[in-house]
């Protein structure tokens, strides 16, 4: 993967996307140019900022964008030798006395001293990027955090540094897992309870080495399918909450501290903050990590057919063009020419958003589809196959 040139000025063709198996090339380019260093903050400004989503798949079509200079970008942060980084917070996990926050008066506030003293400071070879305490002694973060390592440097709330072993990434979701003996920090809670837009969503992580920022923002959408250089696509979660280059890997909270989801990418011109973020579903990200934890192979789920990015018809959901004998869909009875419009009640829109809503299960899950077909709508039990 390139990633030091301009994105092609025009879109790929995503006129059939499989859901049998990820695609076999790849057509796109690399990551816009690099954000110029701001002087407001002395030296410090990364190096580059990594893309790991090609386009977005979404309500609002971004994919003209990339011609003007546009694009989505990871959020890990890099470290020049001369950058000096701004250590310590005055967050309440530092602080010499407690400080009683009502979550009713200050939600915000609330939510970032529970979230606080389960977020860590990672430290690379390469750079640096942030990560959430979910298990005794085990730290999730992005795959493109500690992509090459295996070992890294984990700084807890307090500005204690620990060594961290990597135990695993996944890049297709991008998550992974950082075990570290010994961390003295706070396990986070982790939120179960359905997203909706417009809530509160607080973010907390090290933008630009700045350890232990807390933003926040709400909900802008949620299910956006965003598809990344693995042919993976993942649908995610949407904030308007700032985060920058380092925050990669760092939380994305509820009004009560638990955690919605795994702050991973934005979508910028300059490389910096638009207002536009996105985070991994905490489901999909510990669903991830346990397998990663368990030394288990991370398998994708497919349906086993293929459809274009938008319907014949015009009409929202996922149309299905073709569908391949003795697969998943094929054995649940999907026929080419349903229009799926649902997954297990969740709505589709799109055909992306149907790969990142099945992305989202394990092979052998048995699903129910819900489709229109010759005007009558039809519900099918499926049993998800795995990509190959």
């Amino acid at each position: 993967m390139t990633w030091d040139h301009e994105p092609p000025t025009t879109p790929p063709n995503p006129a059939d996307e499989w859901l049998g198996a990820p695609p076999t090339t790849s057509t796109w380019g690399g990551a816009p140019t690099p954000p110029p260093e701001r002087s407001n903050i002395g030296s410090l400004a990364p190096k580059r900022t990594n893309p790991v989503l090609r386009y977005v798949v979404a309500l609002v079509v971004v994919i003209g964008l990339f011609g003007l200079g546009f694009g989505v970008r990871s959020i890990v942060g890099t470290e020049n030798t001369s950058t000096t980084i701004v250590a310590g917070a005055s967050n309440s996990a530092q602080n010499s006395a407690p400080v009683t926050v009502d979550p009713g008066v200050e939600p915000i506030a609330y939510a970032a001293s529970v979230v606080s003293p389960s977020v860590v400071l990672i430290t690379t070879s390469k750079g640096l990027g942030s990560g959430v305490v979910y298990g005794n002694d085990l730290v999730m973060t992005n795959a493109h955090v500690v992509e090459g390592e295996t070992t890294v440097t984990v700084r807890n709330s307090k500005g204690e540094a620990f060594k961290g072993e990597v135990l695993g990434a996944d890049t297709g979701t991008d998550i992974a897992v950082v075990r570290v003996t010994g961390l003295e920090a706070s396990v986070a809670k982790l939120a179960t309870d359905k997203l909706q837009v417009g809530q509160i969503a607080v973010a907390v992580g090290s933008p630009f080495g700045l350890e232990q920022t807390v933003t926040s923002g709400i909900v802008s959408a949620l299910n956006r399918p965003v598809d990344n250089d693995k042919g993976v696509v993942v649908n995610m979660v949407q904030t308007d909450a700032s985060i920058n280059p380092g925050n990669s890997g760092g939380a994305l909270a509820n009004r009560n501290g638990e955690i919605i989801g795994i702050n991973s990418s934005i979508y910028s011109k300059s490389g910096e903050n638009n207002g536009i973020g996105f985070a991994i579903p905490i489901a999909t990200a510990k669903r991830v990590a346990d397998k990663i934890v368990g030394g288990q192979a991370v398998t994708r789920a497919g349906l086993g057919l293929s459809g274009p990015s938008t319907t014949p018809s015009g009409d929202a959901g996922a149309y299905v063009q073709s569908v391949t004998g003795g697969g998943a869909a094929d054995k649940g009875g999907i026929k080419s020419g349903d229009l799926i419009i649902s997954i297990e009640a969740n709505p589709i829109h799109s055909f992306d958003e149907l790969r990142g809503t099945v992305n989202a299960y394990s092979p052998g899950d048995t699903v129910t589809v819900q489709v229109i077909r010759s005007g009558v709508t039809q519900n099918f039990q499926v049993t998800l196959g795995a990509l190959k």
